[in-house]
């Protein structure tokens, strides 16, 4: 009973952001978490090297990419609820072969397909929009932190349970609960689709082909070399290929992806800033385990263990998710562009700190937090800003590709950081360079921040190309 009261209240409004927040978590953020910190025991047990091993995260990354804006737009076109209720099952479909995989080959196979319930986040912004009503603008900011929250609870969990009953059982705890969740998301109100509408399969095709090609060739580029044949011929047919996608979404009549929607002011600068922001994350990423980790080596460096990588990493992600969960509510005083430009100084700030105050566990910690705070202040902002800023139809697709482009930050800011590392063997100059990057592309934030409009004003039922000159 008190479950049927509870989806009752889901379907009314209430309750609709607790829902799509636990969706987000276990559709996606934590299975993408759970296994970085599982790789050296999944190798051992199901052998492969360790670069094979280590597409279990990767190829679930890759699959989420191409999957989140398609899938939006999907929602879009046939209702949130609708689809969100197919990309569920075939994420927990993802999870469950993932848990039984006897071999490294259907492992893979599993994480790629866990990595569409990563089309969680646009069906949940567009459907925050339809139904939060006064809740919307706090509701974007909980399902932007998200990402934290998943990766906070993945690596909590990651040591008791790996070395308890098994990297499997870290793997079925999403699976069980998001089982939870789709039970729950039957429950969620509907929206409505675009009647009549046709699904642009070329242009999801082609977006598919040189997305893939682009981020396979980013995400290997430290293996195999930036300048071997592999990475630079994925490099080339991503960008052939884009061209090619390009002059199809202008000259179709319904694209997947209306390349004036790229074109709002609203959006590209939000786009922007999800690039910079993902980069100094997962820069951090990199930097703080091998800072942590590293020799003791002429006062640098603390030769500490796994766990004190995870308490190092842990008051980020609590700030992030405290943030997000603030964002929102800051956004209607100030507004978000205000919220994205604060977001990007104290980003800024926390990097610059670690330029000059890196030798002591807490001077990372008290880093890590100013830093969290920041990132999650502007992953929230820059969801708030797209979502303002086109029309209600286009924002599944708009928020998709707005995460997708968080991911390709992302992406840039750990191969990046990984090269600047590398290329000073370790040494401290090393460290100090890539801060400094990074404390520079979060200023980048502030100047997208300062060039987004002041106030979005998108017409909720007009074709966007009749939309754009008023967000230009």
């Amino acid at each position: 009973m008190r479950l049927f009261s509870f989806m009752k209240k889901v379907r009314n409004g209430r309750g609709l952001v607790g829902v799509l927040a636990l969706l987000g978590v276990v559709a996606y953020a934590m299975p993408v978490a759970v296994m970085t910190p599982a790789l050296p025991v999944v190798q051992a047990e199901l052998g492969g090297s360790a670069a094979g091993v280590a597409w279990s995260v990767t190829g679930i990354v890759l699959s989420a990419s191409v999957a989140t804006p398609v899938i939006g737009r999907l929602g879009d076109l046939f209702g949130a609820r609708r689809v969100l209720l197919w990309v569920l099952p075939l994420g927990l479909a993802g999870q469950v072969v993932t848990v039984l995989a006897p071999t490294l080959t259907i492992l893979l196979a599993g994480r790629a397909l866990a990595g569409v319930g990563s089309g969680v986040f646009p069906l949940a912004y567009t459907l925050i929009r339809a139904h939060a009503r006064e809740r919307a603008a706090s509701g974007i900011g909980v399902m932007s932190s998200m990402l934290a929250v998943g990766g906070a609870l993945a690596w909590v969990l990651a040591g008791p349970v790996i070395d308890g009953p098994g990297w499997r059982w870290l793997v079925a705890v999403p699976a069980v609960l998001l089982l939870v969740g789709t039970l729950l998301a039957l429950g969620l109100p509907e929206t409505e689709g675009g009647a009549g509408k046709r699904i642009d399969w070329w242009g999801a095709v082609l977006f598919a082909a040189w997305l893939g090609s682009g981020l396979t060739a980013l995400t290997q580029g430290v293996s195999w070399g930036w300048t071997s044949p592999g990475v630079l011929g994925l490099a080339v047919t991503a960008v052939v290929v884009c061209g090619v996608w390009l002059r199809v979404e202008a000259r179709v009549e319904e694209p997947l992806m209306d390349p004036a929607m790229l074109k709002i002011r609203g959006v590209w600068t939000a786009n922007l800033g999800s690039i910079l922001a993902g980069f100094c994350l997962m820069a951090a990423g990199v930097l703080m385990p091998l800072l942590v980790q590293l020799p003791v080596r002429d006062g640098f460096g603390f030769g500490g263990s796994a766990t004190d990588t995870a308490l190092v990493a842990l008051p980020s992600s609590l700030a992030m998710t405290a943030a997000g969960f603030t964002a929102g509510l800051l956004a209607r005083r100030v507004g978000a562009r205000t919220v994205l430009a604060t977001g990007g100084l104290l980003t800024a700030a926390a990097y610059a700190v670690l330029l000059v105050a890196h030798t002591e566990m807490w001077h990372l910690m008290a880093a890590n937090a100013v830093r969290g705070v920041g990132l999650g202040l502007a992953y929230a902002a820059v969801a708030a800003l797209v979502v303002t800023a086109v029309p209600f139809a286009q924002t599944g697709v708009a928020t998709g590709v707005n995460t997708l482009l968080r991911t390709v930050g992302a992406g840039l800011g750990t191969q990046i950081t990984a090269v600047i590392i590398a290329g000073h063997d370790g040494a401290r100059q090393g460290f100090l360079l890539a801060f400094a990057v990074c404390a520079v592309l979060a200023v980048g934030v502030v100047a997208a921040a300062l060039l987004a409009p002041r106030r979005a004003r998108a017409r909720e039922h007009a074709p966007l190309r009749e939309t754009l000159p008023e967000h230009t």
